[in-house]
């Protein structure tokens, strides 16, 4: 093989690398975005539920979540 030949293989090899990386990042932003969102709903709805605690009513007497 002449060394032109190669040194396009080895491109075209990097290219391929290149682009699956790129898939493999942008997967990866895609999920975090995800998990940021549901992480801020989750604090969002603890902080409800922290407020809703220090309404004054003790816990005792405060109704369980399932009803």
């Amino acid at each position: 093989m002449s060394d032109l030949i190669q040194v396009q293989e080895a491109l075209a090899d990097a290219v391929r690398v290149v682009e699956e990386l790129n898939e493999v990042v942008t997967d990866q932003a895609n999920r975090i975005e995800l998990l940021e969102r549901r992480v801020a709903m989750l604090m969002s709805r603890a902080a409800e539920q922290e407020a809703d605690q220090m309404s004054g009513l003790p816990i005792a007497d405060q109704r369980p979540p399932h009803y």
